[in-house]
C-alpha cells in the first residue's frame, strides 16, 4: 500500500469556503460583468414624475425652520433634499418633452462650466484667494436635497432658512459655482418662485456690505452704489442675477444657523431657476458656502431624478467606512471645481484602452474631470466616449436599437421588456479603487413608451464632467481636509 506523501493535506471543502468568504470580505468592490435593469420601475417613475401632488409641497412648507433654544451649542445640523418635481409642474404633458427640456438645460449648464473655466484661466488674480469670513466656525450641518428636473433643469434643491426670524426658501444646490444668492424685494425683475420673495426689511440680521469689504473685493463682477457693494453673476444659458451683496443668517432646520454669510440679494434676476428662490454655491472658491463655513467636508446623496423621495446635504460628516475613495484634485488656476483622479473606465468588467492622459488635469488648468451636482449627463472627451459607447454596443447585440435622441446617439427600444441584463459600467480611480454604477445610472428612459438611452455624451472641451445621473443613489463625500472624494452606493 502506498503511503501518503509527507505534508500532504487532505481535501477540505470547509477550507475552500473559508477562503472564499475571507476573499469577498476583503475585496467588497469586486466588479461583475453584468447587471439587471428594472425597465418596468423606471417607466412607472417616468409616468409619475409628471403628476403634481400639492400635499407633498404642503409637507415641505411645514418644515420647521425656527432655531431650538440650545442651537448655539449644537454640533449636528440636518435638513432634507427633495426632487424639484414636487415643487411645481412646469407644464410638461409627456415625459419625452420633459427629458428634452432637461437635456437642453444641461447643454447650457455644460457651456456655463466651460465659460467659467476659460474665464478663470484668464484671470490669475482669483487663484489664491482664501476663505474670508473668519468669524464662522466649522459646524456639522445637514440640509435636505431635492431633484430639480421638472423645471427643465438638472439641479437639486435644498430648503434653507434665511434671516432672523428665519424664512424658508428652496435653494439650488450647486458644486460648480461659488456665489450664494436669492431673489429680494423690491424686484426690478424676478422670475416665478415657489416661496414668497425674500423681504430684507423683515430680517434683523440683514446687513449691507461696504464696497471696500474683503467679500466685495473677492467678487469677479462687482460695483458700488451709495457706498454699498453690488454683484452680478451670469450663467451660460443667459440666466443672471444682479443686486446688492450683503451678509445674512442661514439656518439649517432645527439644528442651527450660520451668521454673517455673504450672499447676493438679487433685485434683477432672469433664467431657468423657476421654482427656487436662489442658489447655494458649494464650489471651492472663497465666497462659497463651504469656504465661508470653513467646512472640512460636505456630502450629499442625490435621489433619483424621477423620485419624490428625499435625502440630505451634510457638512462635516464622515464618509461611510465602505466608501470607494478617489483623490480630490484642485486646479491652481480655477479653485471652484472639484476634480478627481480618474484613471480609466470598464464595460462588462473589461478595462477600456483609453489613454489616462485624457482624464488628467495639466499645469495650465486644462483637462481633468470634475464631479458636478448641476450637470445631469456625464461628459467625456470624444475619444474616451467613443471607446465606452462602442464597448457597450458590442456587448448588447441582443437589445433592439432605437433612433438617437437629442445628445444621445445610442438608444434602445425596451418597450417589450420588464427587465433586461446589461453589461456593467465602472469608473476606475488612482490607487486601484473602482466604482461600479447601478444600471439605472447609465441606461435611462427618455420617453414613457420604453425608449432607453446610454446616458453619456461626448465633449470637444478638455474638461470632462461626472454628472448627477451617474451620482444618483450614491452618497458623495468631499473630504476637503484630506483631499478625498468618497463614493458610497446606497447610502442615501
Amino acid at each position: 500500500m502506498a503511503s501518503a506523501k509527507p505534508n500532504q493535506l487532505p481535501f477540505c471543502p470547509f477550507a475552500i469556503f473559508l477562503f472564499l468568504f475571507l476573499f469577498l470580505s476583503l475585496f467588497p468592490f469586486t466588479l461583475s460583468s453584468s447587471a439587471s435593469l428594472d425597465v418596468s420601475t423606471s417607466l412607472k417613475q417616468a409616468h409619475q414624475v409628471l403628476k403634481f401632488d400639492p400635499e407633498i409641497l404642503t409637507s415641505f412648507h411645514q418644515q420647521e425652520l425656527l432655531l431650538p433654544a440650545n442651537s448655539s451649542s449644537s454640533s449636528s445640523f440636518s435638513l432634507q433634499l427633495h426632487p424639484r418635481d414636487a415643487l411645481r409642474n412646469a407644464g410638461h404633458t409627456d415625459y419625452r418633452s420633459l427629458v428634452l427640456s432637461r437635456l437642453d438645460r444641461d447643454s447650457s449648464r455644460v457651456k456655463s462650466l466651460n465659460d467659467r473655466l476659460e474665464f478663470g484661466l484668464s484671470d490669475l488674480t482669483r487663484s489664491d484667494l482664501q476663505p474670508l469670513n473668519a468669524d464662522i466656525l466649522p459646524e456639522d450641518l445637514s440640509t435636505p436635497i431635492v431633484s430639480g428636473s421638472s423645471q427643465g433643469s438638472g439641479e437639486y434643491f435644498s430648503r434653507v432658512g434665511v434671516g432672523q426670524p428665519a424664512k424658508p426658501f428652496y435653494m439650488v444646490l450647486d458644486t460648480g459655482s461659488d456665489i450664494n444668492w436669492l431673489q429680494c424685494q423690491p424686484c426690478t425683475d424676478c422670475y416665478q418662485q415657489t416661496d414668497p420673495i425674500f423681504d430684507p426689511t423683515t430680517s434683523s440680521s440683514f446687513t449691507s456690505l461696504p464696497c471696500e469689504s474683503p467679500h466685495c473685493q473677492a467678487l469677479e463682477m462687482s460695483g458700488c452704489r451709495s457706498a454699498k457693494c453690488l454683484y452680478q453673476v451670469s450663467y451660460g444659458d443667459g440666466s443672471f442675477t444682479v443686486g446688492q451683496f450683503v451678509t445674512e443668517t442661514l439656518s439649517f432646520g432645527n439644528s442651527g444657523a450660520i451668521n454673517n454669510v455673504a450672499l447676493g440679494c438679487g433685485h434683477d434676476n432672469e433664467g431657468l431657476f423657476i421654482g427656487s428662490a436662489g442658489l447655494l454655491g458649494l464650489g471651492g472658491g472663497s465666497l462659497s458656502l463651504t469656504s465661508q463655513m470653513k467646512a472640512s467636508s460636505f456630502s450629499y446623496c442625490l435621489v433619483d431624478r424621477d423620485s419624490g423621495s428625499a435625502s440630505t446635504l451634510e457638512f462635516n460628516s464622515a464618509a461611510p467606512n465602505d466608501s470607494v475613495n478617489a483623490q480630490l484634485l484642485r486646479s491652481g488656476r480655477v479653485n471652484t471645481f472639484y476634480y478627481v483622479a480618474l484613471t480609466g473606465l470598464s464595460v462588462g468588467g473589461h478595462p477600456l484602452s483609453i489613454p489616462p492622459s485624457l482624464f488628467q488635469l495639466d499645469d495650465s488648468g486644462h483637462g481633468g474631470i470634475i464631479v458636478d451636482s448641476g450637470t445631469a449627463i456625464t461628459r467625456l472627451q470624444t475619444q474616451a466616449y467613443n471607446s465606452l459607447r462602442d464597448a457597450f454596443v458590442r456587448l448588447t447585440p441582443y437589445l433592439k436599437k432605437a433612433n438617437s435622441f437629442a445628445l444621445f446617439d445610442t438608444c434602445y427600444d425596451l418597450s417589450s421588456q420588464s427587465r433586461v441584463t446589461i453589461p456593467t459600467v465602472s469608473f476606475h480611480f488612482s490607487g486601484g479603487k473602482s466604482l461600479q454604477l447601478a444600471p439605472k445610472n447609465y441606461l435611462i428612459p427618455v420617453d414613457s413608451a420604453g425608449t432607453f438611452c446610454f446616458a453619456f455624451a461626448p465633449t470637444t472641451s478638455s474638461l470632462s464632467i461626472i454628472g448627477n445621473v451617474q451620482q444618483q443613489g450614491t452618497r458623495v463625500n468631499f473630504d476637503l481636509a484630506n483631499s478625498v472624494v468618497a463614493f458610497s452606493p446606497n447610502k442615501c
